[in-house]
């Protein structure tokens, strides 16, 4: 079962994609995601020029050979680009794998932990009745689980807040996402302090209107030194946060021992994460509960099962990212993982849209606020290649932060 094509296809239905398609001498075909949101094209071409001819003419069973030997054999390791294109290679080689097996790839990872995934959406609003109007649309969508993100006052436009126009021409950022087409990012503003003050208010009042049983979530966004992240930390203690998200830059591991000290509230970090290396002082000293790697940013199925079986030595519990930015390809991926695994947690997911679906056929499914990546063989997700092709790339960046004396901050 030999490697005989191997084709990058680049497309934007809602956003942009870069999807990684291998066919075998058998007429197998397997899809990977390596789309990068605002830098899509340096996968393409680190795919192109670098990893396709290594790949023509090989076996495509071997699985962990062909990821060992990807990552290892450039010697210059990791970081988003390298890992999301041997994230593609590796997720397609498992989407082959299942279609050779004639199952699903959960099932090559050890068959089914569970019926299905718990998954949460994204409620937002500048205010708190459009915030509350939000969440009663996400229950009616069937979500039981809701990520919290508001404005807060004094500032004009944050991360989080979905129907926020653009500041500079009102354009609605496209597919629920904060990536605006363009050829120049859109500045937002910040104020930590006032974030802060406001913050707490928002869960105290989401809590007297919806009750104390709905699983609630936030996202921080990297935004707070580590003692801010403390000091948030326990003021939401009182609100029963599923998670804290990204509380402070996860590049400084040893800050979340500050943060463990005075709180509480559950924390879930790594989205920016490439390799399990990044997690491992997390993990072992357990000052997370929750991965938040994503199989398309992280170098596919076969390296995150490994962190997932690592964490599950500490208690530590999946959340994958699962924005719209990971393809529909990259979320399949994930969805598998964690039907499989024993240690899953909570899923991110954010539909995708029509355009989208129509461009990658999928058999997943997301019934009663459970997800489930279906029974077709390998990933359950087919890419309609002339559809595709009707969606040329456009150039789309995401958002930059700005504080109020112009000091450019952590987006």
């Amino acid at each position: 079962m030999k490697i005989e094509r191997a084709e990058v296809i680049v497309t934007s239905p809602n956003r942009n994609f870069v999807t990684l398609r291998l066919q075998t001498d058998d007429g197998l075909v397997g899809l990977g995601d390596a789309t990068l949101n605002g830098r899509e094209l340096a996968v393409v071409a680190y795919l192109k020029e670098h990893v396709v001819p290594l790949l023509l003419g090989t076996d495509a069973s071997r699985i962990e050979d062909t990821w060992q030997f990807l990552y290892r054999g450039a010697y210059w390791r990791r970081g988003p680009v390298t890992m999301a294109a041997i994230a593609a290679v590796d997720m397609a080689l498992w989407d082959i794998k299942g279609k050779a097996a004639n199952m699903p790839v959960y099932q090559l990872l050890g068959g089914a932990s569970r019926d299905g995934l718990m998954a949460y959406g994204h409620a937002s609003g500048p205010d708190l009745p459009s915030l509350f109007d939000s969440i009663r649309e996400h229950q009616e969508m069937g979500y039981r689980s809701i990520r919290v993100q508001t404005g807060v006052p004094g500032l004009r436009a944050i991360y989080g807040i979905a129907a926020q126009s653009a500041l500079d021409g009102g354009e609605e950022r496209y597919d629920h996402e904060p990536a605006r087409r363009g050829a120049y990012p859109t500045q937002e503003d910040w104020d930590t302090r006032a974030y802060l003050r406001h913050l707490p208010t928002v869960f105290e009042a989401v809590r007297n209107e919806f009750g104390p049983s709905m699983p609630l979530l936030h996202d921080g966004h990297h935004r707070m030194t580590p003692i801010q992240a403390a000091k948030l930390g326990k003021a939401l203690e009182p609100y029963d946060l599923f998670w804290l998200e990204d509380c402070t830059p996860a590049e400084n591991q040893e800050a979340l021992r500050l943060v463990r000290q005075h709180t509480t509230t559950p924390l879930a970090i790594g989205e920016v994460f490439n390799t399990i290396w990044d997690f491992q002082t997390l993990i072992t000293e357990q000052l997370i509960d929750y991965v938040r790697a994503a199989s398309t940013h992280f170098g596919g199925i076969s390296p995150l099962k490994k962190v997932m079986d690592f964490a599950a030595q500490y208690q530590i519990k999946s959340g994958c990212h699962g924005p719209t930015d990971i393809s529909p390809v990259g979320f399949a991926a994930q969805l598998h993982v964690g039907l499989a695994i024993h240690n899953f947690g909570i899923q991110e997911y954010m539909p995708h849209g029509a355009r989208t679906n129509a461009t990658f056929k999928q058999s997943m499914t997301f019934e009663n606020g459970m997800l489930h990546p279906g029974d077709n063989p390998g990933l359950g997700v087919e890419l309609d290649v002339d559809e595709a092709g009707k969606y040329p790339y456009e150039q789309a960046y995401l958002p930059f932060n700005r504080l109020a004396d112009g000091t450019i901050h952590d987006w």
